[in-house]
């Protein structure tokens, strides 16, 4: 049977990110995904023109749904919108702790957008990601999660608040290689590099950490699984290169 990867997030009508761009990736990656949706979007390529949200207690639902009909191998987070979804969410997480937990921490849109409220900022630091097996945030993210700058600072704070594992992606970085840190308990950093491609594409980050759940899904290690998406993502975006 194929791994089942529960992705929780928005979607997107332009298919360029959110649950459009997890689906896409699960399926070559011969997962089977579980959509759950936190919040209808209207937008493009350019922007966000409106965000429909949905009830927490409908999102709640559709987690709870999703879990009881069938195992389940990974769960992947994206844009959460709200404090009292993040809490609803993470409620029904609690009493699934064995199945491992991906958060990509979707705070605002490329475009500018703010996709998590402030006081969803908060809950999530402090109920949801005590719960993960790995979060993933690009550099910006980092920063406003922790009010630091230094990688190594962003990482320990978010260690401390109780993940298992911070993955700093460095997309937004500007050095002819782009070099993702992860950061493990009394670990040494881990670094996974590739050359900063001209090339761009929207939902690079919905489709690493998607593609990161479906090899834990799999049975990889945190370190093999964070190697073999970012491999994978450096080919999509190789592809659109050479499209150029």
């Amino acid at each position: 049977m194929k791994p089942v990867v529960i992705v929780i997030g928005g979607t997107d009508c332009s298919g360029g990110a959110g649950l459009s761009r997890d689906i896409a990736t699960l399926t070559e990656l011969a997962c089977e995904a579980r959509p759950v949706i936190t919040a209808v979007t209207a937008q493009s390529d350019q922007a966000v023109q409106a965000v429909k949200p949905v009830s927490p207690d409908h999102v709640a639902q559709q987690l709870s749904s999703a879990l009881a009909a069938s195992p389940v191998s990974a769960v992947k987070t994206g844009m959460l919108h709200s404090g009292e979804t993040v809490r609803a969410i993470a409620e029904v997480l609690a009493d699934f702790a064995t199945i491992p937990l991906v958060i990509d921490p979707v705070l605002v849109s490329s475009s500018g957008t703010t996709l998590l409220s402030p006081d969803g900022v908060d809950v999530l630091k402090t109920h949801l990601l005590p719960l993960c097996t790995l979060v993933t945030p690009n550099l910006p993210e980092a920063a406003m999660l922790t009010g630091n700058e230094c990688s190594e600072a962003q990482a320990e704070n978010l260690l401390e608040m109780g993940a298992q594992a911070v993955l700093i992606k460095d997309g937004h970085g500007t050095c002819d290689m782009s070099i993702d840190r992860l950061f493990q308990d009394c670990q040494p950093a881990r670094e996974f590099a590739a050359p900063r491609l001209s090339a761009s594409l929207r939902g690079t980050g919905c489709m690493l950490a998607s593609a990161i759940a479906a090899h834990l899904g799999l049975g990889h290690s945190r370190e093999q699984a964070c190697s073999l998406a970012k491999d994978f993502v450096g080919h999509k975006l190789q592809q659109v290169a050479s499209e150029v």
